[in-house]
């Protein structure tokens, strides 16, 4: 019996240290080796021979002392706030419109999830074209109207929005699968019941599909901040954070610093990741919290 007990738990841990071994060396080992980045003074000759010396929080006031920092962050909350709610609202109409269940409704969902099959140089650059000052397709549907070309990748004034409006029609798709599978599992002996009582369209969507898709519109916007948080492609591809700066985020500013120039920050540029990953793990947390509080007696 006891021999018995001992091999369950044995192969208990077998299948644990597959997952252990990738959490390991997908986040741990990177993220251990970022934070060592941060609080070193690399070069490029120290990150390939070593013997960086240890500046402890150095990299992070260099950061925080840059006239970009402000400019990044700025960006990134309105990059971040614009897209998760444009893409949370058109989310969720698309996904009450398509639960009626038509005769379309399959292939056209189908359709919807296009944008997020794409890969993102594709999409970035289909942007780009469509964007273009010269040649692009909205400024040529504009003249049509008598509307003059913008520059919405060049000018200061509108990269941001550019960037912003291609990322949220990215996003969109991954909040409607997310927020169709929601209001799929939601009785439907509730609405018959609200139907009875005499609700309307709007007043069973407002006090009773909307709160029983808190949990998970919870989620979604969490996905979606994090997965906002990090955007890099996007805007590398159709601004490169520019011009002047005018659509530099956090992301691409780590990666301009490291990466992006003759004289790579490695140090600099790890410490902006990491402000990341907080920023991340912070709004995580919250979202741990008010799940804790909801179910809690």
């Amino acid at each position: 019996m006891r021999s018995q007990n001992t091999t369950r738990q044995l192969a208990g841990w077998a299948f644990l240290v597959p997952l252990v071994a990738y959490l390991v060396v997908c986040y741990a080992y990177p993220l251990v080796t970022n934070i060592d980045l941060s609080i070193r003074d690399y070069t490029v000759r120290t990150f390939v021979h070593g013997g960086a010396p240890l500046i402890g929080f150095g990299n992070y006031a260099t950061v925080f002392g840059d006239p970009t920092f402000a400019t990044a962050l700025v960006n990134t909350v309105v990059f971040t706030a614009a897209s998760l709610v444009f893409q949370y609202g058109i989310g969720l109409a698309t996904a009450v419109f398509f639960a009626r269940r038509f005769r379309l409704s399959a292939i056209l969902r189908a359709l919807f999830l296009v944008p997020w099959l794409l890969p993102l140089i594709v999409s970035a650059s289909t942007w780009a074209w469509l964007l273009n000052s010269e040649s692009g397709l909205v400024n040529a549907a504009l003249g049509v109207v008598g509307v003059p070309p913008v520059n919405w990748l060049t000018s200061p004034s509108w990269s941001l929005v550019s960037v912003t409006v291609a990322n949220i029609w990215i996003g969109i798709p991954f909040n409607l699968a997310l927020l169709y599978s929601g209001l799929q599992n939601i009785p439907r002996e509730v609405h018959e019941a609200s139907a009875l009582d005499g609700a309307g369209r709007w007043q069973a969507f407002r006090h009773i599909t909307f709160p029983l898709l808190r949990p998970v519109s919870a989620i979604t916007l969490l996905l979606g901040l994090v997965y906002t948080l990090k955007v890099f492609d996007i805007i590398w591809i159709m601004t490169r954070g520019g011009p002047a700066e005018s659509s530099t985020t956090l992301a691409t500013w780590s990666y301009r610093l490291g990466f992006g120039n003759l004289l790579p920050a490695f140090s600099p540029g790890a410490a902006v990741g990491n402000l990341l990953i907080v920023l991340a793990l912070i709004f995580g947390l919250l979202y741990i919290r008010a799940q804790r509080r909801q179910y809690q007696p």
